[in-house]
């Protein structure tokens, strides 16, 4: 096997296939290699979407899309003007495969298989003469004056231009530390919060549309729906907050308090409506006449909380339990006590300092002809397909650049 490559990518992910095939089809007379280590590729790829690939979101305007990165917003505008979502499911088609679009805009192969994502990649690269040679781990990188020399669990090999697309991967990191790239500390984004707590104990499953969460004694907020766990809560209000807050709730090594408001009315207006209720529906039970489009369970565990029985109806509330109803309705405090995993969808906030990034070219600023694209930088987002347009994004700019020099 020839050992010196034109150009070598150092990761079989989305990005690092997106790219070689992008290269491989612009300029067949290149050689390009990808380098993976495990004995199979694009893992990720396989697991997302629970084995579906949420290949991308259907949102179409950069400006809007860019407001999915809690790090790399401000960076990603100029390269989503240049590669985005649609550009994304033109590419796919060109190609026989067609997605659609679900409900809450995240876009799936209609085969609803990713394997259809991954059927696609490798018969491009096979079609365009990549190699893909896995089992290849990487050692060492030395970036010479004209080339660069890899050190791999199968031997050296040598390229002019070098595109790294590792994802979160610690042992590339550092050896792009040792390069002279700063490395902004990995730390977990997109995960669920640990709560125990005797209003959710016993509800797991529920589901309440919208809900407005704050982090207690930080600016951090975020809206949506609000799913309770076996273990505490989930779905998209939450994983936001933990996107948008990776930094600092690790600082805070989650333990933290939370205050949700589940009915978007402020304490004095929840109250004005609870006294309505009062005289409304005097002789009925509390506990049996949900309000405000609340789940049954949850509305009865937010008004057992408040010290109201079973069998209290409302024209036996007193003052007391009206106000502590409506604080429970509107500024419930959950202690959270760790995080958890969501689904397999493990991402990081962390990788490359951003500073060190051309972003019309995604080339290190520090080290000439070598190239990034996806998570190596500390670029990252929330759930949805926003990550993997990322990876599509920053691939495809760094392939149309490398071999422009």
């Amino acid at each position: 096997m020839n050992k010196q490559k034109d150009i070598i990518i150092i990761g079989g992910g989305a990005a690092g296939f997106f790219a070689a095939i992008n290269i491989a089809e612009r300029h067949p007379e290149l050689s390009v290699a990808i380098f993976e280590r495990g004995k199979e590729g694009l893992q990720k790829v396989k697991i997302s979407g629970g084995g579906r690939c949420n290949v991308t979101h259907a949102e179409f305007i950069p400006s809007e899309l860019v407001q999915n990165y809690p790090r790399g917003e401000k960076e990603l505008l100029g390269p989503f003007h240049s590669f985005m979502t649609g550009d994304t499911i033109a590419w796919f088609e060109e190609r026989g495969v067609e997605l659609k679009i679900e409900d809450d805009g995240r876009m799936f192969p209609v085969s609803n298989s990713s394997q259809t994502i991954i059927d696609c990649f490798l018969n491009e690269a096979e079609k365009h003469n990549v190699d893909v040679l896995y089992n290849h781990s990487v050692k060492t990188l030395k970036a010479l004056e004209n080339e660069f020399i890899i050190e791999t669990s199968q031997g050296d090999f040598q390229s002019k231009k070098l595109l790294i697309a590792t994802g979160s991967n610690p042992k590339v990191w550092k050896l792009l530390e040792d390069l002279g790239h700063t490395i902004i500390n990995p730390v977990p984004s997109l995960f669920t919060f640990d709560i125990k707590d005797n209003r959710i104990k016993d509800i797991p499953g529920v589901v309440a549309k919208n809900v407005e969460i704050k982090v207690v004694g930080t600016d951090l907020e975020s809206h949506g729906p609000l799913l309770v766990t076996h273990v505490g809560m989930s779905a998209p209000a939450i994983l936001k907050l933990s996107a948008f807050g990776a930094v600092e709730l690790a600082k805070m090594n989650y333990n933290f308090k939370i205050e949700i408001n589940f009915i978007q009315l402020d304490f004095e207006s929840c109250l004005d409506q609870l006294k309505n209720f009062k005289q409304e529906f005097a002789k009925k039970t509390v506990v049996k006449l949900t309000q405000f489009d609340l789940p049954k369970r949850l509305w009865k565990q937010l008004v057992l909380a408040s010290d109201i029985s079973e069998t209290m109806r409302w024209a036996d509330l007193n003052k007391q339990q009206l106000e502590a109803f409506a604080n429970q309705l509107t500024r419930a405090v959950f202690q959270v006590t760790g995080k958890s995993t969501f689904k397999e969808e493990f991402v990081t906030a962390g990788g490359i300092d951003l500073k060190e990034v051309n972003f019309k070219t995604f080339e290190s600023k520090r080290i000439p002809n070598l190239y990034f694209a996806g998570e190596v930088i500390n670029v990252d987002a929330v759930t949805g397909g926003f990550n993997f347009q990322n990876a599509w994004t920053s691939a495809y700019i760094a392939s149309a650049s490398i071999i422009l020099q």
